[in-house]
């Protein structure tokens, strides 16, 4: 019995002493765990919100605004809205992260209802609503033009709302401002992509006009009318605008920029329309008709006079939901048809229906049957 006991004493005094020296032992480090890759979002697929770092968007003031993940919660207002949110929607993403948007019709239609089909649910702000009104909804971004910077913009940040800011008025800054969407949205693969089908295109128009001589260029007069109040006036655009950077860049020379020009439409009337004596005069009507306007000026006894108009070269601008004349995502469908107009034998086999098309497929991801449906019974003016 006590041999017994002696042996288990010694056993359990062994067992303690391995015991002891097993946790005196430097631990063992586990094998480095490999970091995954990077996933790759394609072009056309729409990227989960969050992520572990931070994001730095810079925007259209050149200044870095950063989230701590994707925001999920954006607000789209402030002045010309519907021509952001035009863009802003060629990210698929976006119909689920927009909580409010402004109102984006022109006149009597409004395209975003087409390719939001959560349109209905969002928040709809009015024209000129205000910092609460927008902090109501509790939004993490809010994209604004940066004409609303010092209106709207810094009373939004005073309450600790981030608001990304973009312009979106020229051909260079919608390279830019797509960047910047793609950065805030988590697609730098879309935006490179959207990019690419307006660099490509407005490239393409470039080349077949390159060789072209100023005195080979129509001079051109491109007008926007309207009657509003019952009075009727005809408007020229700024140097910088679009609408003058689409003629420059369609092979015509703007007959209107030798006039004193403001920060906005200038009105002008028929003498002074007269007196430019263009080759060709081009009329952009946003809540008009604008078929019904040319066709109303073609009848007019004082427009007939005119060299253009005896020649047959006036014409109306296209459009569909909006005109193709504006800083809107159809810019380029306007800045084609009308180097068309103008050089119909650098672009003999021009289909501007099928440009269309190709842009509503590859832009907004509608196809022939949405095509012929929502866009074909919009479109104005002389595309044909």
């Amino acid at each position: 019995m006590r041999r017994y006991r002696s042996s288990f004493r010694l056993s359990a005094f062994l067992l303690l002493i391995v015991l002891l020296a097993a946790c005196a032992a430097p631990a063992t480090p586990p094998p480095p765990t490999a970091t995954p890759a990077p996933t790759s979002v394609p072009a056309t697929g729409v990227p989960a919100a969050g992520g572990s770092s931070p994001i730095v968007v810079t925007d259209a003031l050149g200044r870095q605004v950063t989230f701590q993940q994707l925001p999920t919660r954006i607000v789209v207002t402030g002045k010309a809205v519907f021509m952001v949110a035009d863009v802003v929607y060629l990210f698929p993403e976006m119909a689920a992260r927009i909580v409010a948007i402004g109102k984006t019709a022109q006149g009597k239609l409004d395209f975003i209802p087409v390719v939001d089909p959560n349109y209905k649910e969002k928040t709809i702000l009015a024209g000129d609503a205000g910092p609460e009104q927008i902090a109501a909804v509790q939004p993490d971004a809010v994209l604004l033009k940066s004409s609303n910077a010092e209106k709207l913009g810094k009373p939004l940040e005073s309450l600790g709302i981030p608001v990304v800011y973009v312009d979106f008025e020229t051909p260079e800054q919608y390279q830019r401002d797509l960047k910047t969407l793609g950065q805030l949205l988590g697609n730098e693969a879309r935006a490179q992509q959207v990019a690419a089908f307006f660099q490509k295109r407005a490239a393409k128009v470039d080349q077949a006009l390159a060789d072209i001589k100023d005195e080979q260029k129509p001079r051109v007069l491109l007008m926007y009318y309207t009657d509003r109040d019952g009075a009727v006036a005809f408007n020229v655009p700024p140097r910088a605008w679009m609408q003058t950077l689409m003629v420059r860049m369609a092979g015509g020379r703007p007959a209107w920029t030798d006039a004193q020009l403001g920060n906005g439409w200038t009105k002008v009337g028929l003498e002074q329309i007269a007196a430019w004596d263009a080759d060709q005069i081009y009329i952009i009507a946003y809540t008009n008709n604008v078929d019904d306007v040319v066709q109303k000026l073609k009848a007019d006894p004082q427009w007939q006079a005119l060299r253009a108009v005896k020649a047959g070269k006036l014409s109306a601008f296209p459009g569909d939901y909006y005109s193709w004349d504006q800083p809107d995502t159809r810019w380029i469908l306007g800045l084609i048809w009308l180097a068309g107009e103008l050089h119909p034998d650098r672009f003999p086999s021009l289909d501007i229906q099928q440009e269309a098309r190709t842009f509503y497929r590859e832009l907004y991801n509608l196809d022939d049957a949405a095509y012929i449906k929502d866009i074909a019974p919009t479109l104005v003016g002389d595309w044909r």
